[in-house]
């Protein structure tokens, strides 16, 4: 529970008291490599909270298609969000690519803890702001980029996952064949 209160004190101080009253409202879980979290069509009732592992969330279409919508790693947010909020079934599939641990919480716990707490308020307003932003950015790169300006844009923001993740997961989140994900990476 130290990792949560080093998390949210990034953003928002707590007193002692505070950490310990919320913290009784998250639950731990490991989690297994090739192990799911959210399955599309099931009732997505939490959050998570990445300590340790590497998470693929991902969506397919009708034809059976994987498409990545992001890695989550260490001190990364992931759900379905909209089914999450929305109270919906879910529409995507979170996978765990690397053995670890979560913590998960429940939407009424979200809004409990919002509601009580100005602080925590703040935090998950943050954490949702700076998530979209990300996901905006990540929208307009694929619209409006060229796989290699896409690659570059990826090696920056997160170089590490490129010694985590296979390639062929890689080459599926840049929307680019495996074969030109080896001729980009080779340059």
């Amino acid at each position: 529970m130290d990792r949560l209160r080093r998390h949210i004190e990034q953003i928002s101080p707590l007193s002692d008291e505070e950490f310990n009253y919320l913290k009784e409202f998250f639950a731990l879980k490991r989690v297994r490599k090739n192990q799911y979290l959210v399955h599309e069509g099931d009732e997505v009732r939490y959050e998570f909270l990445v300590l340790s592992g590497l998470y693929k969330v991902f969506f397919l279409d009708e034809q059976g298609k994987e498409y990545i919508i992001q890695f989550a790693q260490e001190n990364w947010w992931m759900s379905d969000y909209q089914a999450f909020f929305k109270h919906k079934t879910g529409t995507i599939f979170i996978e765990c690519i690397e053995a670890g641990e979560v913590l998960y919480s429940t939407y009424a716990t979200r809004e409990k803890l919002a509601s009580e707490f100005h602080k925590m308020e703040h935090f998950y307003r943050v954490k949702l702001t700076n998530g979209y932003v990300a996901l905006q950015e990540r929208v307009k790169l694929l619209l409006s980029s060229t796989p290699i300006e896409r690659y570059e844009a990826f090696s920056k923001m997160y170089p590490d996952l490129l010694q985590r993740l296979p390639k062929k997961l890689i080459a599926e989140y840049l929307g680019v064949s495996r074969e030109t994900l080896s001729r980009m990476h080779s340059k």
